[in-house]
């Protein structure tokens, strides 16, 4: 794997009791971008077997480490030949690079120390003059109809989120204004609301009278501060009784108008279109009475 190195650079060379250790690198110098190659040579007597020694857990400021072992030989001179090669790998910014002090071993048992060996931290860089220039450009996404049809749906939700807010508002101005409004004006505007509706049309006879009575005891609240919208026929009048202010006159058409109500809406009385025209006619007008009577002080 490593044999077609050349390793220049002699690390470190040493011989302890005709043991010779040689530890050389193609470099010195250490390039975060580089992986540093490390061969490990030992040379002892023919009679003298060296275990070789394991790099990896001596090797500091690197990422990984891994080898490729020759076979032991016995060179011309008689004299046994233990050989490794190393692959280092750094760490950028490590605080140092080195391979930490390791046993040699001979198979008899004697052994002594080798290294420690530093590596030379990479050269700082050099400053940098001139304004930071940031200019991003962002490509645009690529065409797609899913693409579109995102777009196309938030597109949706926004005029949906307008109109809403353009309805809410309406409401909001609608009830300001009549709110504003005297009880009369009131009382037209929705009695008018309900005709639109078309309930009767629809075959909803009792829903109209309902809505159709409360036009008129929303009336009588505003108007009187009688508190009618919630009051059964009977509590009703026997509440009028009570109000100085109620023109006694305009009761028997309100009791007419309001009775002939409750037979349809509890009494099961079958409505008619005709008779949803008269009940709305009699509503307008007792209103019309109860106004003028109030105005001129009728009693």
């Amino acid at each position: 794997m490593f044999n077609s190195l050349v390793l220049a650079a002699s690390l470190f060379t040493i011989s302890n009791n005709g043991v010779d250790v040689t530890l050389s690198s193609e470099c010195d110098v250490i390039d975060p971008a580089k992986s540093v190659f490390v061969d490990l040579k030992i040379v002892s007597p023919g009679d003298v077997e060296v275990v070789e020694p394991d790099l990896s857990v001596r090797a500091r400021g690197f990422s990984s480490v891994e080898n490729v072992a020759d076979e032991p030989y016995v060179n011309d001179e008689g004299r046994r030949v233990v050989r490794s090669q190393w692959r280092l790998v750094p760490e950028p910014c490590a605080k140092e690079y080195k391979i930490a002090p390791f046993a040699v071993k001979t198979k008899s048992g004697s052994s002594f120390v080798a290294g420690p060996v530093y590596f030379k931290n990479p050269p700082a860089r050099a400053d940098v003059s001139g304004e930071m220039r940031i200019n991003p450009q962002k490509d645009p996404p690529p065409f797609s109809w899913k693409l579109v049809g995102w777009y196309a749906l938030i597109a949706l939700g926004l005029l949906a989120a307008v109109a809403l807010a353009w309805l809410l508002i309406r409401y909001v101005l609608r009830r300001v204004k009549e709110h504003k409004m005297t009880p009369v004006e009131r009382a037209w505007v929705e009695l008018e609301r309900l005709i639109k509706r078309n309930l009767p049309q629809a075959g909803k006879f009792k829903d109209f009278y309902v809505e159709l009575t409360l036009v008129v005891r929303r009336y009588i609240q505003r108007k009187h501060g009688l508190k009618a919208p919630h009051l059964t026929t009977e509590e009703f009048f026997a509440e009028v009784e009570k109000v100085p202010s109620f023109p006694k006159n305009a009761i028997p058409g309100l009791m007419e108008f309001l009775n002939a109500a409750d037979m349809i809406k509890f009494a099961g009385v079958k409505a008619t279109l005709e008779l949803a025209d008269e009940a709305a006619e009699s509503a307008r007008v007792y209103i019309v009475s109860d106004e003028s009577l109030t105005k001129g002080g009728g009693k």
